[in-house]
């Protein structure tokens, strides 16, 4: 992995006569030519030459660029969102009359995608467990299934999901596999060494790392990005050239920040479990994980995120956060700073109490992103709240 953190770094856009050290931004709608000739070749597909920062802009490539060299891929395109990513990843390569095959635990956006708005286009789904058996991965495929897809780990319970096994089978029945990285970073799991035909990310999250910008980006097979390229350049869902250049910058400094985050989030579910206040925890490095072996297996750490269902439930949950004084609450996670939610009543709170039982999502379920912070800093404000 050594090689690909040098290499992301090192991996530019060429330089300008300027001679700039930093990449510049590219802050133009479009592109200009020399010629009509050279016009005509760009807009037949004939050169790389940019046209429209619809389509390309050298900041949007270059970070698109740096994550192929991280998860492996021969291709990407980077979008204006996370779930942009999930949809164009979707709507490129399903048609009507096929099937999407889909672990249940998954981001309430990503659900509400699949359930509602898939079947208008004739799309066909179903959920399996993320805990489910090879087996019952396999009985639940269909004739007509076209792709698997998949989030380990899962949000926010942090279900470990077996790649190996999940890309076995997906080889084997000659389905694409797709599979969202973003809890994980391409630092911690490369999905495509186990089998998966794309890798999609919300760089929003971990890849920005300081809670700045909106971003999304899709890897892997050319032949399936070429798809999603066509797809997402005619309905525009576009990454912005100034969010690509601030993403493409956060990268230099991910290896280093998600080692802190590791740690931090080790350290302090180690110190939450068995907790009087706490029914369980779960952290994908701690031995007491369901699917730790597999967690080791694949991961090289645990990664930044804690969960825990605390005694009392709902009611519990809403009190826990409204007496914290450090950890933020809000929408998102990935930050340098702590942050903390509850997602039976804001991110998953639109699924029915059936949807959320079946994914696990308990009333009491509270999710740390831990921050960079002093770990015993972010501990202290934890636990002055359970009291």
């Amino acid at each position: 992995m050594s090689d690909k953190i040098t290499r992301t770094i090192r991996t530019q856009i060429n330089r300008t006569p300027e001679m700039e050290h930093a990449a510049p931004m590219f802050l133009t709608s479009s592109f200009c030519f020399e010629d009509a000739e050279s016009m005509r070749a760009a807009f037949a597909d004939e050169t790389d030459d940019n046209i429209y920062s619809r389509f390309s802009n050298p900041n949007v490539q270059e970070f698109t660029d740096r994550i192929c060299v991280l998860e492996g891929a021969e291709a990407g395109y980077a979008t204006a969102s996370g779930m942009s990513a999930v949809f164009g990843s979707f709507m490129a390569l399903l048609k009507q009359g096929d099937h999407l095959l889909s672990c249940n635990s998954i981001f309430g956006s990503t659900h509400t995608v699949i359930s509602k708005y898939l079947p208008k286009y004739g799309i066909d789904y179903t959920y399996v467990p993320a805990t489910a058996t090879a087996a019952e991965w396999e009985a639940a495929i269909r004739p007509n299934t076209k792709m698997i897809y998949l989030e380990t780990p899962t949000n926010p319970g942090l279900d470990i999901i077996d790649l190996e096994m999940i890309g076995r089978l997906a080889k084997n029945k000659g389905i694409i596999l797709n599979v969202d990285n973003c809890f994980a970073t391409p630092l911690n799991q490369r999905p495509i060494e186990y089998g998966a035909d794309l890798v999609v990310h919300s760089a929003t999250k971990w890849l920005d790392g300081q809670g700045r910008v909106l971003g999304g980006v899709v890897v892997g097979k050319k032949e399936l990005i070429k798809d999603i390229y066509l797809f997402c350049r005619s309905t525009g869902p576009a990454l912005s050239p100034f969010n690509a250049w601030v993403l493409s910058k956060s990268l230099e400094t991910l290896d280093v920040r998600m080692e802190r985050h590791a740690s931090n989030a080790l350290h302090i579910a180690s110190a939450l479990e068995g907790h009087e206040a706490i029914s369980w925890l779960k952290y994908p490095y701690l031995k007491s994980h369901p699917q730790y072996s597999i967690a080791e297996k694949q991961m090289q750490n645990g990664g930044g995120i804690v969960c825990f269902e605390l005694k009392g439930g709902l009611d519990a949950g809403r009190k826990f956060l409204d007496k914290l004084k450090m950890l933020s609450l809000t929408a998102n996670l990935g930050d340098t700073r702590s942050i903390a939610s509850h997602p039976a009543s804001t991110t998953h709170a639109k699924l029915t109490e059936t949807e959320r039982q079946a994914v696990n999502i308990t009333p009491g379920l509270i999710r740390i992103s831990v921050g960079l912070e002093h770990r015993d800093d972010i501990l202290a404000d934890i636990l002055q709240a359970l009291l």
